[in-house]
């Protein structure tokens, strides 16, 4: 049943997509780039580097091991790969983020099983003086949610405060949350309930300069005025089509850098909201894939982006079953 499922939305997607989907921006620099990196099948996260220009990190959601990559934007090659020490066995991460002084945030926050796990982890290491293949030490810390365990993809770190938020993975819309007290290495962290997210969020990240957020999913995406840790929605944000799982500022703040998963996948670039392609209009956003008004939890989407965003999710399903399964 499983594989009949499979083939019928194999065959639907590729009928749906003939015509409807474009192709990602393969240019270089903040302008867009493919990483070429075979290791990198899943690349479920992104953060642009503030010491290293034009580089950015990104990791698999599974992997062998405590892996971070770091790719240059103007080739899509893998400069240098990190490996995290003081971590045990990574899970589930989904996010990365640069918080102040150069220091890399990891997620390991995924929970495909809907939110089972007793308890996820934060890891935190120092970006690399330089790029070279290097093990690092991390600092882990527990993390709990004040309202019980949940999916989640999405980690911000504020790069003013270093205040750490999380965003829950919901189809209704999820929630920001954050930690009571600056995170500890002893004990357990919670994380509580601070402001709705209308969407079904993949990842998030804040500007450089802390005064907005950008939160992603598969059919579209929302800017957010920080506001002071008092969320306001500004607009909406176009992405590109397909399984979305990454977002992130480009390191000068003009640009939102929206990756996907995939063996040789695309980061697509557009400018960043409020910027000359900042409107709240259909044409806002200049992504190559979902309407601009395609933000999960509103109305106002086209029929054909619907059908696509559920093929598109039923296959990623059935892989999911599959590969937990296997």
């Amino acid at each position: 049943m499983r594989r009949s499922l499979a083939a019928v939305l194999s065959a639907a997607a590729a009928c749906l997509l003939v015509g409807l989907a474009q192709p990602a921006s393969a240019a270089d620099g903040d302008e867009g780039f493919t990483i070429k990196d075979p290791r990198i099948t899943e690349s479920s996260g992104l953060t642009a580097s503030r010491q290293h220009p034009g580089i950015y990190w990104t990791h698999n959601d599974q992997d062998t091991g405590a892996f971070l990559y770091a790719v240059d934007s103007a080739t899509g090659e893998t400069v240098a790969t990190v490996t995290m020490t003081g971590v045990g066995a990574p899970r589930d991460v989904e996010g990365i983020a640069m918080g102040p002084d150069n220091q890399l945030y990891v997620g390991d926050i995924g929970d495909n099983l809907g939110g089972t796990w007793e308890h996820v982890w934060v890891y935190k290491l120092p970006e690399p003086k330089e790029l070279k293949d290097q093990s690092v030490r991390a600092t882990q810390y527990v993390v709990k949610y004040a309202d019980g365990p949940r999916d989640a993809e999405s980690i911000l770190v504020h790069p003013k405060t270093g205040d750490v938020y999380l965003i829950d993975k919901n189809e209704d819309g999820g929630h920001l949350y954050a930690a009571r007290a600056p995170l500890s290495p002893s004990g357990t962290n919670m994380f509580e309930r601070v402001a709705p997210i209308d969407l079904w969020a993949t990842d998030a990240a804040f500007s450089p300069d802390g005064e907005r957020f950008v939160v992603r999913g598969y059919l579209g995406g929302i800017a957010y005025d920080w506001n002071d840790g008092k969320p306001q929605r500004l607009e909406r944000v176009s992405v590109p089509l397909g399984q979305g799982e990454s977002v992130s500022y480009s390191a000068d703040g003009t640009k939102l850098m929206l990756g996907m998963e995939g063996a040789g996948s695309a980061v697509e670039a557009q400018d960043a909201p409020g910027g000359s392609g900042g409107s709240d209009s259909p044409s806002s956003g200049g992504g190559s894939g979902a309407a601009a008004d395609g933000d999960e939890g509103g109305s106002g989407l086209r029929v054909e982006y619907v059908v696509i965003g559920a093929v598109a999710l039923g296959l990623f399903g059935v892989t999911r079953l599959r590969r937990r399964r296997s």
